[in-house]
């Protein structure tokens, strides 16, 4: 867009030289014979003393338009110049008068803000610029970003950077519905460098899951894009983030538990490191079976049978250990393999006895690094995977904790959107 301020100047010169000559028309122009050629004399004079003013020729650009809203917070944002450079470029959150850091080119041409905008806030944008003969230009706009009832935000696991196993899959949760689930699926990227397909599958309307057919390679590296600055997610919702992060998948890990015989085989890049017994699911209140990944690791948590609906009559848990030793998620409604103290160690290898988690032998306070409850824990990598077979439970649901692996590859992929 061309430098209001150069028309102003030109516009405002024009006013000023028509009102003298018309006040110099009035007090000595009686003897005009003819009216319409003196008032043409005058404007002509006036057009030419406006092209003669001193303006500058440089002229500024400034992306996103005056007035605009919804814009994003990412790369919406940019000023330009033409037949000049740039001096100063001053960007304001308009109700705080915070100011925002940005860069002008090496060559002052152009400027971009240094971090992400915020979103919902006004800013304000004032701009400087000079031609050769130094000369200055002015432009300002004033814009809003888009606001967070009007966008949506991903959160993804694993973590940005982390080492996982092989069975962790690429988890999106949105904080708003998806309505156009294909718009925003073509806006994750995820490029292994084993070079394994990658597909996606909706669980709901807020939460994309993303995997390869088999278990991630061993030793991989993992890239994922998600570009959904702009994208729209349908019902007047777009999103914002523009970012990239990567994960390293380890060595492959995968543990087979048998509830029958009561015990847990720990294979490592194919080779057998231990078989330990365990305690799985009683009768009553028997273990998943299936895959499974660690989802989460703690030393030390609580864990209180209200909690995941197993109370007593008094409307109390039926159990309630405040400090249960080297526990890793299996499921999001309460499955754990952790470290078990207060159990007889007569039980493991022996006898089903837990409310469906599988318990290990294992210390008070989480500190005897002999047990067997802390070496498995030290052993395992977020996103390691365990198989429980021979139990008397359904095989679990692929959607509760990050346990897609139970869907056949087509399964899998009838839930992409692409």
């Amino acid at each position: 867009m061309r430098d209001g301020m150069r028309r102003k100047s030109l516009m405002a010169a024009a006013a000023l030289l028509s009102g003298v000559l018309t006040l110099t028309a009035c007090s000595g122009g009686g003897d005009d014979e003819s009216g319409d050629s003196g008032g043409g004399s005058e404007q002509s004079e006036a057009d030419r003393a406006a092209e003669d003013a001193d303006t500058s020729t440089a002229v500024i650009s400034i992306t996103p338009d005056d007035g605009t809203d919804g814009v994003g917070i990412n790369d919406d944002v940019s000023v330009a110049v033409e037949d000049g450079v740039l001096d100063e470029v001053a960007m304001t959150a308009t109700e705080t008068g915070a100011e925002v850091a940005g860069t002008i080119s090496d060559d002052q041409l152009t400027w971009q803000p240094d971090a992400q905008l915020e979103r919902g806030t006004r800013y304000t944008l004032a701009v400087q610029a000079s031609d050769s003969e130094g000369r200055e230009a002015h432009e300002s706009r004033s814009f809003t970003t888009v606001s967070p009832d009007n966008s949506f935000t991903g959160y993804f696991t694993p973590e940005d950077g982390a080492t996982v196993g092989v069975g962790m899959p690429v988890s999106l949760n949105f904080d708003k519905p998806i309505t156009d689930r294909a718009a925003i699926e073509a806006a994750v990227e995820v490029n292994a460098s084993s070079g394994q397909e990658v597909v996606g599958h909706w669980f709901s309307e807020t939460r994309l899951d993303l995997r390869p057919e088999d278990y991630w390679q061993a030793n991989s590296e993992v890239s994922v894009s998600l570009n959904f600055d702009g994208a729209e997610a349908g019902d007047g919702v777009v999103g914002w983030q523009s970012r990239t992060f990567t994960f390293t998948v380890g060595r492959a890990q995968v543990s087979t538990v048998d509830a029958e015989s009561h015990r847990m085989e720990v294979v490592r890049d194919g080779e057998s490191l231990r078989t330990i017994p365990i305690s799985a699911g009683s009768e009553e209140n028997p273990t998943y079976n299936g895959t499974m990944v660690i989802s989460e690791k703690l030393k030390e948590t609580r864990m209180n049978g209200a909690t995941v609906g197993f109370e007593a009559d008094d409307g109390e848990g039926e159990y309630d250990i405040p400090d249960v030793p080297h526990a890793m998620r299996l499921s999001t409604s309460g499955t754990f393999v952790h470290g078990n103290y207060w159990a007889a160690d007569s039980v493991f290898g022996s006898s089903n006895t837990s409310h469906g988690c599988i318990g290990l032998d294992d210390a008070q306070g989480a500190d005897d690094g002999g047990t067997d409850g802390a070496w498995f824990f030290e052993e395992s990598l977020l996103g390691d995977v365990i198989i429980v077979v021979n139990s008397p439970d359904r095989e679990i649901q692929p959607d509760n904790g990050l346990n897609g692996w139970n869907l056949s590859w087509a399964d899998w992929q009838a839930g992409s959107a692409l």
